[in-house]
């Protein structure tokens, strides 16, 4: 393949599909998501929202995230890959959830590979309607980012 089609392959809409600064696959949220739709949802308290430090700067970078419960145990799912947060908290080894309720802070443990499945097919199951299209993107299981969380 040549360079204009792996630019064009590298592109989903008018968005790239590969962030420059991410080397895994990562979908880049849009203008609305990204400035409007997660900031009301983080300020309305609609989902929780995960707290991380910035692997670079140390300053606390914030997201609205769906927790998972499954057999006992918290995780959290990248339904768009790699994404910023996902680089964060693996440098962080860890971050809060803020919800009204308050703050809970948290250890992350990144799931295997191996793992993944019945995971991601039970976050699917509770909110495929939201995430189906970052899902039928990035298909393999191995391209989302899974970590559980610990106290």
């Amino acid at each position: 393949m040549d360079m204009v089609h792996e630019a064009r392959a590298a592109r989903q809409g008018n968005r790239h599909l590969y962030d420059r600064d991410v080397a895994a696959p990562y979908l880049k949220p849009g203008f609305v998501v990204a400035r409007l739709v997660n900031p009301l949802l983080m300020r309305l308290g609609v989902v929780p929202t995960l707290a991380v430090r910035g692997r670079k700067s140390g300053a606390w970078r914030t997201v609205p995230v769906f927790v998972l419960g499954l057999d006992g145990r918290r995780y959290l799912v990248a339904p768009r890959g790699n994404t910023h947060w996902v680089q964060n908290l693996r440098a962080a080894g860890g971050g809060e959830i803020r919800t009204r309720k308050g703050t809970e802070p948290f250890r992350a443990v990144e799931v295997a590979n191996d793992e993944k499945p019945p995971i991601i097919d039970a976050y699917l199951a509770h909110w495929g309607s939201q995430v189906k299209a970052q899902f039928r993107e990035l298909p393999d299981p191995s391209d989302h980012p899974v970590f559980r969380l610990e106290r």
